[in-house]
């Protein structure tokens, strides 16, 4: 609902700057590849793919891969990516960059989504995470919108950690964005709350609770 957001640097900074991925960049286009310093996991991140799918991250053995859309929040991005030395062993940085451990329907319960029969639906009915174990993508996020191109999937053993910390950042019930990255459809319907963190006339808090008033549904 809130759109992608423009946080691209805090998916791949970190691997570059604090944990010494080796990157090549091609500038005319935005392709960006990341190699972690043992090989053995990728990141190619493409901008201009056609379908939409931006980002490819994949393990060589053994093989898993995840895959997110163009309409993937960076925040959840960002946790998978921002996650990836920890789970190779690498323990630098760990109580900045932490791997959840809380399981799936407790984050569910905390943001207010339900649980059955494997898939964690938002409060809104527009975003879900479905679970097929016996399938080779064995977790697929979906929204409404975008019916077309889920925004997440990861492969039958694409560790349970990385699907844990994109969740937690989807379910967010509040992110920061530019009014020009929040999407058209969002700002004119009433499932959204939009409140200005800066350059208001009135302090963000007082305008957030005014706009609370008399608004239909539950908070978000």
């Amino acid at each position: 609902m809130a759109g992608a957001g423009d946080r691209l640097a805090d998916a791949l900074g970190p691997l570059i700057h604090l944990f010494g991925w080796s990157t090549q960049h091609d500038a005319a286009t935005g392709h960006v590849t990341i190699n972690s310093p043992d090989s053995s996991v990728f990141i190619d991140f493409d901008p201009v793919q056609p379908l939409g799918q931006w980002w490819t991250i994949a393990h060589h053995e053994p093989y898993w891969e995840v895959q997110f859309s163009r309409q993937a929040p960076l925040e959840a991005v960002a946790a998978v990516t921002q996650a990836l030395p920890q789970l190779l062993g690498d323990t630098r940085h760990t109580e900045r960059i932490p791997i959840t451990d809380m399981p799936l329907d407790q984050l569910a319960a905390l943001n207010d989504w339900s649980v059955e029969d494997g898939v964690l639906t938002s409060p809104d009915w527009h975003c879900q995470l479905l679970h097929t174990p016996d399938e080779d993508i064995a977790w697929r996020a979906e929204h409404t919108f975008f019916e077309k191109q889920p925004l997440a999937t990861f492969t039958r053993d694409a560790p349970e950690g990385l699907v844990r910390n994109f969740f937690a950042h989807l379910t967010a019930p509040a992110v920061e964005r530019t009014f020009a990255d929040v999407p058209f459809s969002t700002r004119h319907e009433h499932s959204a709350l939009i409140t200005p963190v800066r350059g208001a006339a009135i302090n963000p808090h007082v305008d957030h609770a005014l706009a609370q008033l008399g608004r239909p549904g539950r908070r978000r």
